[in-house]
């Protein structure tokens, strides 16, 4: 049996966004073009477009918990920390994260 590595790939963002918005909203294209027109998109620049586009919902309680960040978002949630002095559970509140996330963050990445 052969074991071989499969690559993980992220689904094409911009894509699925821009579809979104060109069928539900083609008005506020113009809004988000240029978060949308970035080479790379990042977890952080993902959860701040749906947030943006469909508005903070409650709902995101439940999925949550499939949310999965890279480690420059990791870092940079870590650093907005630093930068605004905010103590594990603030940042938590912040970003709607568990505070025993934000702390293994912290252990895995010496910040």
């Amino acid at each position: 049996m052969d074991c071989k590595k499969q690559k993980i790939t992220q689904p094409y963002y911009k894509k699925i966004y821009s579809d979104i918005l060109i069928k539900k909203f083609p008005e506020r294209l113009n809004e988000y073009e240029s978060i949308l027109s970035k080479e790379h998109l990042s977890v952080l620049d993902i959860i701040q477009l749906n947030r943006r586009i469909f508005g903070s919902q409650e709902i995101f309680s439940e999925n949550q918990k499939l949310r999965s960040y890279d480690d420059p978002s990791i870092l940079s949630i870590l650093k907005y920390q630093k930068k605004h002095e905010l103590n594990n559970t603030q940042l938590a509140v912040h970003f709607k994260l568990s505070r025993n996330t934000i702390a293994k963050w912290k252990r895995r990445f010496s910040v």
